[in-house]
């Protein structure tokens, strides 16, 4: 695990890049742009495929699609596809990244009847974004340790989602000293919030050994990010004294794939910010209605975690600390980190950055590509099932909010998952959204992609029948169903995105299940 010895020594804005070229150099800059062209472009490709277009033939490397309009597309590879080219004059012709967003829109103007100024500026400014982090990583140094290295590894991002790395608009310079892709580690702002204005719940107290507060104050850290995005908003608090600043940690903090929570080696100890900022579907604030209900959610998965067989872990949203006069917009999370939570001789790894890929992944050094991926689903699939059935608890078992720690082989050996946030009580919902949404994020969105990612590393594996006869040791009412279904919903974000629809009004499109027929 990243201990405080195995932080870097920061980066200088001069250092060279991997390749020795210079940051500056014409040739080095058309790289860039070529590479964040074709990395913005996978994501847009597969929101289209999935949502919206009808699979056609195989034509040697190629895969055909009839789009709305009725256009031919077609595309290289599968997992993050390529080379985009329609048919048009009787042959085909490529499309660089500005043409496939104008056929976005005109194929989803053509399929939905409506417009949208809105999501093809998103969708500009993620891949400005990516060549500004692009750009940015081949200057930065990134962490020792794995499994920093492996929150920071996401380039590309949600691979289906048509504006991954859009920023809410603003200027590179702006985000990019908070970006964990492009290695930053920053220390947080600390302010003395008026004791009398401070609202909080649950257990807070690492946020007072962050510094130390005047008489009549309480510490209240800030996201140096949001502080800038709140403006003047926060001015009359500060000119009467409501709130007071402090200075700023005296160690870095080192954003995770989720951008707003934050780690410190120092403390062992995350943060989570809110961040008035739209990231892929939703404005990323710490949400008053989220907050009041976080200790009950949090309890609930706690217990189901403890009470499990096996040795998974939940890192506890512990609570949270903010301003009765600005609750959500200075609302801070606390989570416990891994101490007392990994298995002696291993450390946590995100499983988005094993997807993603990073220097030294475990999932490219792994010697035995179909022992290690049984080793991951043991370590995986039995504890969200058993939350499930056996506590009414709906974790949000995606790609970026479960991490597997490895052994000294790379090898999985525990499931660790996190964010109450997203986390559902089949107390408050139905059985069957319920389900449907276990399904979306751990077999869609987790382990398709995982597989996906496996198949590429290992030709001839084929993933399936153990993902199979994982699913099949559990006996719920819902599994035998779930393995004998032609479809799995996969969530449509391209057209979420396109209707202005709220990011939690998630909407599924029905994807062939590859675990049906086996």
């Amino acid at each position: 695990m990243d201990r405080v010895h195995d932080l870097p020594p920061p980066a200088g804005d001069d250092a060279a890049p991997a390749d020795g070229t210079a940051p500056d150099d014409a040739a080095h800059r058309d790289g860039v742009a070529a590479r964040a062209d074709a990395v913005a472009a996978a994501p847009l490709l597969n929101c289209l495929l999935r949502e919206v277009a009808r699979p056609l033939e195989q034509d040697g490397e190629w895969s055909v699609h009839r789009l709305p309009g009725g256009r031919l597309l077609r595309v290289r590879g599968t997992r993050r596809p390529a080379g985009a080219q329609v048919r048009a004059d009787g042959g085909w012709r490529s499309l660089d990244h500005a043409e496939l967003v104008k056929l976005v829109v005109e194929e989803l103007t053509a399929h939905t009847g409506r417009s949208s100024h809105e999501l093809p500026a998103e969708i500009a400014a993620s891949r400005d974004a990516v060549a500004a982090i692009l750009a940015a990583r081949a200057r930065a140094t990134p962490p020792r340790g794995l499994y920093l290295r492996s929150e920071q590894a996401l380039v590309t991002g949600h691979p289906h989602h048509p504006a991954p790395k859009a920023r809410g608009g603003g200027p590179a310079t702006a985000w990019l000293p908070y970006a964990p892709e492009a290695h930053a580690r920053f220390p947080v702002v600390l302010l003395g919030l008026r004791e009398d204005e401070v609202a909080e719940e649950g257990d807070t107290s690492a946020l007072d050994a962050l510094g130390e507060a005047p008489p009549g104050y309480r510490l209240l850290p800030a996201h140096p990010w949001q502080l800038d995005l709140a403006g003047g908003e926060l001015a009359p608090a500060f000119a009467d004294g409501r709130l007071v600043r402090l200075g700023a940690t005296g160690f870095p903090l080192w954003p995770t794939a989720a951008i707003r929570t934050l780690y410190t080696p120092e403390r062992d100890l995350f943060l989570k910010f809110s961040l008035d900022v739209r990231i892929t579907n939703d404005i990323r604030r710490l949400w008053r209605h989220d907050l009041l209900k976080l200790r009950r959610t949090d309890k609930a998965t706690a217990h189901a975690f403890t009470a499990a067989q096996g040795n998974a872990a939940w890192l506890g949203d512990l609570g949270y600390r903010t301003a009765r006069f600005a609750f959500e917009e200075l609302a801070v999370l606390v989570r416990e980190g891994f101490t007392g939570r990994l298995p002696p001789g291993t450390e946590p790894v995100l499983c988005a950055g094993l997807v993603e890929g990073f220097d030294g992944s475990p999932l490219d050094r792994a010697a035995d590509p179909a022992a290690w991926w049984e080793a991951y689903l043991r370590a995986v699939v039995p504890p969200a099932l058993a939350a499930f059935a056996d506590h009414g608890v709906v974790v949000e078992a995606h790609l970026q909010n479960t991490l597997v720690a490895v052994d000294a082989h790379g090898t999985p050996v525990q499931a660790l998952f996190r964010d109450a946030e997203g986390v559902k009580l089949l107390s408050d919902v139905d059985r069957a959204a319920g389900w449907e949404r276990l399904v979306y994020c751990l077999v869609v969105n987790h382990l398709m992609e995982m597989a996906a990612a496996l198949a590429e590393r290992a030709p001839g594996l084929d993933p399936w029948p153990a993902v199979r006869r994982e699913i099949a040791r559990h006996d719920l009412p819902e599994t035998a169903a779930l393995l004998a279904s032609p479809t799995l919903p996969g969530k449509t974000n391209l057209l979420l995105r396109w209707t202005g629809a709220d990011g939690a009004d998630a909407r599924y499109r029905p994807l062939a299940n590859p675990l049906a027929g086996g």
